[in-house]
């Protein structure tokens, strides 16, 4: 299936139905009254989070959605019919934005999600409504309220906790290959990478995280150079980018001035992006000599002046690999607790100020 991460839809919900103006009349009973009912509501639209999806794609040829309108009132006090709310599946991982002001309505992060993206107008008045001691056959009715339209803009996030940032051939999808069951294509020229990749890497029975493979960067991806920036956005949700360097590059290019390019390409795209825990991965070890490994890593280490994490692996041979994925989940379960305590401690200070409150 062709992977598919944005699309522009259009939504429309339902009208609400008019009221309506009628008078009882039956045999015997004169001055009846008014006994017109009201209009029913319209429809609203929900974007839901469907488990069962993973592309945008059915979006790129069903592009309007419209929510049932409120039936009229009708005699006899009778309420029109309600409209039926729309729900739009959509995977996990979207944002749904307001094409014409920007404002982000939705982000589906868990399965079941639902969200109201527009309101289905309100029903009319039936004459019924304004019947009074000195007006007793109103002939007065308010029409339904239109249901609100917006144009969407809508944006897939891959779902990761780890991802993958480097040039063109640094050996992204190698190394997702190694450590899960992924298998993305795997080949000795640039741009192999056409979409995003994710792999599950599990570390043992209940320990596991996963890890994303986005297309390679290149100098100006920013100004849509090579694959362009479009597919930074998968990473945004990871709490750890791997920054992954190729040590012998086949047309010998420097591989400190590699790491500069996808840092100047990162901080471009999003500043906090940019300030993301990353840890540095100097990969294809095995293609140096054994006695000039140590040298070339202390010289990229020195000429980034590095501060972080720094591993060194062989993605093809697995080399190195399996402690990189320990750390990491280590890592990734030491964030996970520092959340829930952080989670819990909201709760507990929320529960504490009303407990002071009902004092």
């Amino acid at each position: 299936m062709k992977f598919v991460d944005e699309a522009d839809i259009r939504v429309e919900a339902g009208n609400g139905g008019k009221g309506c103006v009628s008078f009882r009349r039956e045999k015997y009973i004169p001055f009846g009254g008014p006994d017109g009912g009201d209009g029913g509501d319209g429809g609203s639209v929900f974007v839901v989070a469907d488990e069962n999806l993973n592309t945008l794609i059915d979006l790129r040829f069903t592009r309007a959605f419209r929510a049932e309108h409120g039936q009229q009132g009708m005699g006899r006090n009778m309420t029109g019919k309600g409209g039926a709310d729309l729900d739009i599946p959509l995977p996990v991982g979207t944002v749904v934005y307001d094409k014409d002001t920007g404002e982000m309505l939705a982000d589906l992060t868990r399965f079941g999600q639902r969200i109201k993206i527009a309101q289905g107008g309100f029903h009319g008045l039936g004459n019924t409504r304004y019947k009074s001691s000195v007006n007793r056959a109103p002939r007065q009715f308010s029409p339904g309220t239109p249901g609100e339209a917006r144009n969407l803009h809508l944006e897939l996030r891959v779902l990761a906790d780890v991802g993958l940032l480097g040039l063109p051939n640094a050996g992204k999808s190698t190394l997702i290959r190694a450590v899960s069951a992924a298998r993305p294509k795997v080949a000795d020229y640039p741009f192999t990478t056409l979409h995003p990749n994710l792999g599950v890497v599990s570390i043992e029975a209940h320990r596991s995280f996963v890890i994303a493979d986005i297309p390679g960067l290149i100098e100006g991806a920013a100004e849509g150079a090579g694959l362009g920036i479009q597919f930074l956005k998968h990473v945004s949700r990871t709490s750890l980018l791997l920054h992954l360097v190729d040590v012998a590059p086949y047309d010998e290019s420097d591989p400190v001035e590699a790491v500069r390019i996808i840092e100047g390409e990162l901080a471009k795209f999003s500043d906090e992006l940019a300030e993301r825990e990353r840890w540095l991965v100097l990969n294809k070890l095995d293609l140096l000599p054994e006695d000039e490994r140590e040298a070339r890593c202390a010289g990229i280490i020195a000429g980034l002046d590095w501060q972080g994490p720094v591993y060194t692996v062989a993605a093809l041979s697995k080399q190195g690999t399996e402690r990189l994925m320990q750390d990491i989940m280590l890592r990734i379960e030491a964030r996970r607790a520092e959340q829930a305590a952080a989670g819990d401690g909201e709760q507990g200070a929320a529960a504490a100020t009303v407990e002071f409150e009902s004092d």
